[in-house]
């Protein structure tokens, strides 16, 4: 969509020249009938120039100039309205597309909201010590072995961590994959948080997609073109699910967080744990496997929750994330795929999501 609009702006533009050139004596251009002045003539370059740079800026610039360039054009269309007037057809396209950019970059966007987000969990604090050997004397030996194998033994204890994500979700079986890209910050400490904001397509559409954990609530947002709302889940289950979703991405993310006391653990085996955290009233259980190797292999709970399409009611199912293919990002050693599956009784668990982590980063300062 991008790419045709991009397309038919460039064309726009150009034509624009054409009014320029007339007023100017540049070029006789019979099929401008009407008499251009030179002011209306630098009018008519100013608007092309402003339609050019339009088409090659991101979302988040494109609504600024875009509106600049829809403004001025139509101002020097309507001074040549007996020639001109089709070009109006192409502004209504591009006013649209500013609305859309408006919507998607601008400063009531959900892109706005998560980097605000981001901005002000910054200026937290950002105290952290070094995970020794001696913090995980009191951990499970298959997790005191994860710890050892990612790297994290001697690094310091993440305090945020930033990912960027790509892959593909879907809402039901059934339904068709569709492809996204992710951007993730969570911050740990005292109140951990975690903002997720993901961009994908619904059948050619733009779709947005924010989830929130932030205080006391969590929120899951998604919005067609930007505008029109498709889900606003939010409430107890919301928090508790969300509670789940934190510390899978602690124990797949963040493993030197895991030595953290407060997180309860108990042996199940050789190969697996079972972890109890608590997030302000919310406490979640979770197991976790791995493989000979010490890499996590599988992360297992009960206590989330699926949406239903509205995100108006909740249904609890067991929740599971098999990961594999292990990479090196710096110092450590992550799982860098894996999917997510929900898994109703009686029938065989499905993925809804598969993902791929691009690149990571951890204690992040404020820039």
């Amino acid at each position: 969509m991008r790419a045709v609009l991009a397309a038919l702006l460039v064309v726009h533009g150009l034509i624009h020249f054409m009014g320029f050139a007339k007023a100017f004596g540049f070029a006789e251009l019979p099929q401008l009938r009407q008499r251009v002045s030179r002011p209306m003539g630098v009018l008519w370059l100013v608007a092309g120039l402003l339609i050019l740079v339009a088409a090659f800026l991101p979302w988040r610039a494109f609504w600024v100039v875009g509106l600049l360039a829809v403004v001025a054009s139509q101002a020097a269309i309507v001074s040549s309205w007996a020639d001109a007037k089709f070009g109006t057809l192409i502004n209504v396209v591009a006013l649209a597309a500013v609305v859309y950019a408006f919507a998607a970059r601008g400063q009531v966007s959900l892109a706005a909201e998560y980097a605000a987000d981001v901005a002000r969990a910054l200026r937290s604090p950002n105290a952290h010590g070094i995970v020794a050997e001696a913090d995980l004397q009191r951990l499970p030996q298959p997790l005191q072995n994860y710890l050892r194998v990612t790297g994290a033994v001697g690094q310091p204890r993440p305090s945020n961590v930033r990912a960027r994500w790509k892959g593909r979700i879907r809402g039901a079986a059934t339904d068709p994959w569709m492809g996204f890209t992710a951007e993730q910050f969570n911050t740990y400490g005292p109140s951990p948080s975690r903002l997720f904001l993901m961009d994908t397509t619904m059948k050619g559409l733009p779709v947005d997609v924010f989830h929130r954990f932030v205080g006391d609530a969590a929120t899951f947002r998604v919005r067609l073109l930007s505008l029109f709302p498709l889900v606003d889940a939010k409430g107890p289950e919301m928090n508790r699910s969300e509670t789940v979703t934190l510390f899978n991405d602690m124990c797949m993310l963040a493993p030197g967080a895991l030595a953290d006391p407060a997180i309860r653990w108990d042996s199940v085996d050789a190969l697996s744990a079972r972890a109890a955290y608590t997030r302000g009233p919310e406490t979640i259980s979770a197991e976790l496997r791995f493989a000979a190797s010490g890499m996590l292999v599988d992360f297992i709970s009960d206590d989330r929750s699926r949406a239903s399409p509205d995100g108006n009611s909740f249904t609890r199912l067991r929740w599971t994330t098999p990961v594999r293919e292990a990479r090196s990002f710096g110092p450590f050693r992550l799982v860098a795929r894996g999917e997510a599956r929900w898994h109703a009784p009686d029938t065989p668990g499905f993925a809804y999501v598969e993902m791929e982590l691009l690149d990571v980063a951890y204690n992040v300062a404020v820039p």
